[in-house]
């Protein structure tokens, strides 16, 4: 393989979210000539469920208990389908695996699977667990600013009855929208937050993995990888990213993170997209021309 042959950008998405959330920053990226593919997790995207009750006028009551499809679909499920998206994408070249928030725990699985077909992995403020399973972080010190209370006011319906997470991303309630503004989005317009919140879909699935799925030195530890800070995440605090970040440089002190830093909300390297296709290009490059 040439050595001048281009990587493709295969990007990752978090929680609520899909394919969609990457578009500005892929029109950046094919800008810069760069290639890039969002994937769309089961579940998300086209194949997400909303229930006409998430429709105006909203009917709650009807959104509380109404099924989603996304119910039952498993981590492993989220890393298979990742894992057939970058067998394809590595008979062109080289790869180059980004995983924003929760997007990081099935590309940490899918590294631990088939680390053969990543050239690089890519962490943006993304969740790759090593000490503990991602639930157990929250009750760490590095999460106590995170106000989960707040973030609350938009759930609906018992995950345990739905077998799936739901939040009523199209509420009007402003406590709702404020907690929803400040953490993910306190450094963006109030449009802005409004928009991206109209390409979140409702449904979330419950397995975020288990000790099994957390980060292994003999697979995973064997791909190169970076870390991309966000400054200014309130929802991923930058207390609980570099805790990641030493522990993963502690299960692999021959690999160390690649460490960058945007100065940035959860969401508006997203809405901006520019610094973050530069540094992305900046990897590209480097990953291009190695011998």
């Amino acid at each position: 393989m040439s050595s001048q042959v281009q990587p493709t950008f295969v990007l990752v998405h978090g929680a609520f979210a899909n394919s969609f959330s990457f578009a500005p920053l892929q029109a950046e990226l094919g800008l810069l000539g760069h290639r890039s593919v969002a994937v769309d997790l089961p579940g998300h995207g086209f194949g997400a469920t909303y229930p006409r009750a998430y429709q105006a006028p909203q009917d709650l009551e009807g959104l509380a208990t109404a099924p989603g499809a996304i119910k039952g679909v498993t981590l492993a499920d989220n890393a298979a389908h990742l894992i057939g998206v970058l067998e394809r994408a590595k008979r062109n070249g080289p790869v180059i695996l980004v995983s924003h928030s929760r997007g990081g725990v099935t590309a940490t699985a899918a590294a631990n699977a088939r680390p053969d077909l990543i050239d690089r992995i890519v962490y943006v403020a993304a969740w790759c667990p090593v000490e503990l399973d991602v639930n157990d972080y929250y009750a760490e010190p590095e999460m106590a600013t995170v106000d989960a209370a707040s973030l609350g006011l938009a759930a609906v319906g018992n995950p345990a009855e739905l077998g799936l997470l739901r939040v009523n991303f199209r509420t009007a309630d402003p406590d709702a929208l404020a907690a929803f503004r400040a953490a993910f989005l306190a450094d963006g317009t109030d449009e802005e937050l409004l928009a991206f919140l109209n390409t979140f879909q409702p449904d979330e699935n419950l397995d975020a993995g288990t000790s099994a799925d957390r980060a292994q030195a003999a697979t995973w530890g064997r791909v190169p990888k970076t870390y991309v800070r966000l400054a200014d995440d309130a929802s991923m605090p930058l207390a609980l990213q570099d805790r990641l970040i030493r522990e993963g440089d502690a299960l692999t002190p021959d690999n160390p993170y690649d460490v960058r830093t945007l100065p940035s909300s959860h969401l508006k390297w997203l809405v901006d997209p520019a610094p973050a296709a530069r540094v992305l290009g900046e990897l590209a490059g480097e990953l291009a021309g190695r011998p």
